[in-house]
């Protein structure tokens, strides 16, 4: 693993009145066979008073969002010393709060080194499993997760509203995922997919990533308690005000800090997701035929199809058809919804890919 500052001068912007120098601390641990293919996980280390021009006043960010460094350090700590096939980036980043400036910066030095980004996740505001009514859910986390990507093209959008891909996306692909890998009894966590790419008025690190076209998605806690976030340490009729440590639940963040293993410890010795998956459209067929391009990973055994029905949320039923590039399956493509994905020699499963109509 590798440690580095990756700072950059930010000149006057919305939110942010003077030339700030913003800095992410970003620790790299590189993939020993598919260094190319990488993973990204966030947290943001900026907090910020109620007024978000207010630069001076005690501004404490407790589980907004030290409760995500926390348990991206924490990812780093143990993932150190043991070896991935990808590489896995864990960074901190500032400026998330002004408008995710640093995220933002990271993700365009990314674009720039050519990296292969399969996957990234935001975990922001991931400190408490109690509302502000004083429910607790403590044994689940949200996973936010667009369906139309954020940096469609007219052309994709077209393709899409065809065929009905508007719950395939990237990002949808990745968060079923996380359910199949990171919702056990070792986690003890229930991954709660929220159909949008953030919520109501807000926005967090992973949606510069998803304007780059990658597939990303934010963790966050069940059910938030505003008067914990973004406001001045204060007291007003007997309740509290200002995200302190005291509001935090650290055993939920643990459960959270596994989630986010799961997921990433999967993604990075699974291979990587298909490319150029195809489902073939040149003649009017009641059967289906897909063809893909193989991976280069060295311990690929094949490739699984897999299918579901158009109302269904998650996929159904897998067909294992072994390391072939293409298959014809006696089932119409204009009923159900397919998927192909990849499985190494140790039985990991990569992401599903969802097929584009072509020849």
């Amino acid at each position: 693993m590798t440690v580095e500052l990756q700072s950059y001068v930010q000149e006057p912007a919305p939110r942010i009145p003077v030339a700030t120098r913003i800095t992410n601390v970003v620790a790299t641990l590189r993939g020993d066979t598919s260094p190319g293919r990488v993973y990204v996980v966030t947290g943001h280390y900026d907090s910020r008073a109620s007024d978000v021009s207010d630069a001076v006043s005690d501004a404490p960010g407790a589980d907004d969002d030290a409760s995500g460094v926390a348990v991206l350090m924490e990812l780093a700590r143990v993932m150190a010393t043991r070896h991935t096939g990808a590489t896995v980036v864990f960074a901190a980043v500032a400026g998330e709060e002004q408008g995710l400036y640093g995220s933002t910066y990271l993700a365009k030095q990314l674009k720039a080194s050519g990296a292969d980004v399969q996957g990234m996740f935001s975990n922001d505001i991931v400190g408490s499993s109690t509302a502000d009514d004083g429910t607790r859910d403590p044994r689940a986390v949200r996973l936010f997760a667009e369906g139309v990507p954020t940096a469609e093209t007219p052309a994709e959008a077209s393709t899409r509203q065809s065929v009905g891909g508007e719950n395939d996306s990237p990002s949808r692909q990745l968060a079923r995922f996380v359910g199949d890998v990171a919702e056990n009894g070792a986690t003890g966590m229930r991954i709660r997919v929220v159909y949008r790419r953030d919520r109501y008025l807000r926005g967090s690190d992973h949606i510069p990533f998803l304007r780059e076209g990658w597939p990303a998605g934010r963790f966050t806690e069940p059910n938030e308690d505003f008067a914990h976030q973004h406001q001045d340490v204060r007291t007003v009729d007997g309740r509290q005000y200002g995200d302190l440590p005291e509001f935090c639940d650290f055993d939920y963040i643990t459960r959270v800090a596994l989630v986010n293993g799961a997921t990433l410890w999967s993604l990075a010795q699974a291979p990587g997701t298909p490319k150029d998956v195809t489902i073939v459209t040149t003649n009017l067929t009641n059967d289906t035929t897909l063809r893909w391009r193989r991976g280069d990973e060295p311990d690929l055994a094949g490739y699984e199809v897999v299918w579901r029905e158009t109302t269904a949320a998650r996929w159904q039923k897998v067909i294992d058809v072994g390391d072939v590039t293409e298959v014809t399956v006696d089932l119409s493509k204009d009923n159900v919804f397919f998927g192909v994905r990849a499985v190494d020699r140790a039985g990991h499963r990569s992401p599903v890919a969802f097929p584009k109509p072509g020849s």
